[in-house]
């Protein structure tokens, strides 16, 4: 009996044990769940945050932007190439070239470093452009998904619309001198008087012909061209990238970006080429001393002054180079937004 008792013993023992174990082991459950709730918010991780997202976007902007700015430079050269028949008589007719003639011509004329003539604006632009359009971009991905995962094209759509704008608006003044950089070594060339000698002098220049308000001249065309080019890159990088893990079941992998941005580069390009050309020469052309532009009353007038002395076309003339940018722009700098992120242990944009 004393033995089967002592037998016994142990069962209560072990059942007690279980028992104590398991009264802690809840406790413990829970503590781990909730620390490994803590050390793994995606939702909440640092770099998932407003202003990390900021700088990320801006040095991977920076990075796309340095790489692809010679296309940039030629691309606004093409565009101009046929204003003079604005201004009948003005100045001699201009050889039209294409974007390869155009650029070695800047190198045989220019030399090989007026390629990245005006990057540096190029590059403070982007400082606000890049990491405004990315942030509010997401800000208002997150408030029309309202806690759900399906994301409606119309809503990527008004997404990338609305967050395009706003940072192009407020990125406008740094893209005026940009522009005024970039068409020094043409105007040089054809004998004309130098207008600016570097960023900060053209931002004086610019303030002293039409006052601050001058800094947004162009700024609708403008607007209007950066809506439409991230109604195509974010909402079609966005929208392609989801089907494309949907359809396939990839993982979100290099692959995976690289076929999203691809496609978001040719769409952008396509949407945004018109309203770059009129942007280009409403924000190239010269100005009275009250800062009124000489050429175009505004982007509407420009419109229709291209198109009825040039055709229709001429509203994609540099199409060829701004789709070859935008396409390893967009590609250099989703890989690289992509890839700092997950190296900081963020989740998927």
């Amino acid at each position: 009996m004393q033995t089967a008792e002592s037998s016994e013993k142990p069962g209560p023992e072990v059942v007690g044990s279980s028992s104590s174990s398991s009264s802690s082991s809840p406790t413990a459950a829970t503590m781990q769940q909730s620390t490994r709730t803590e050390m793994r918010p995606v939702k909440y991780h640092y770099a998932d945050s407003f202003w990390c997202t900021y700088l990320i976007s801006v040095f991977a902007a920076s990075i796309a932007e340095t790489v692809t700015y010679p296309l940039d430079l030629t691309k606004t050269r093409l565009q101009i190439q046929g204003e003079a028949a604005a201004v009948s008589g003005a100045i001699k007719k201009l050889k039209y070239r294409g974007m390869l003639a155009t650029a070695t011509g800047i190198i045989r004329e220019e030399g090989p470093l007026k390629l990245w003539q005006g990057v540096t604006p190029a590059l403070y632009r982007h400082i606000v452009y890049s990491g405004v359009r990315i942030v509010t971009y997401d800000k208002l991905r997150k408030k029309l998904r309202n806690g759900n995962n399906d994301f409606a094209l119309w809503q990527s759509a008004l997404a990338g619309v609305g967050a395009g704008g706003l940072a192009q608006w407020l990125a406008s003044p740094a893209d005026l001198v940009k522009v005024h950089i970039q068409m020094e070594g043409k105007r040089r060339l054809m004998g004309m008087e130098p207008r600016v000698h570097g960023a900060a002098h053209a931002f004086r220049e610019i303030v002293s012909r039409g006052g601050i308000t001058g800094l947004w001249k162009g700024s609708v065309p403008n607007v209007q061209r950066a809506a439409l080019v991230n109604l195509g890159d974010l909402t079609t990088y966005d929208t392609v990238k989801r089907f494309v893990m949907k359809k396939t079941g990839l993982p979100d992998c290099h692959l995976v970006h690289i076929i999203s941005s691809i496609c978001a580069g040719l769409v952008a390009a396509t949407m945004g080429t018109p309203a770059d050309v009129v942007k280009t020469r409403v924000m190239n052309q010269p100005t009275d001393l009250n800062g009124k532009g000489l050429l175009y009353k505004g982007s509407l007038d420009c419109l229709q002054q291209t198109i009825g002395k040039e055709g229709f076309f001429a509203l994609y003339k540099g199409f060829l180079p701004v789709w070859i940018r935008m396409a390893p722009w967009s590609l250099t700098f989703w890989l690289s937004f992509e890839q700092i992120r997950t190296s900081l242990g963020a989740g998927g944009y």
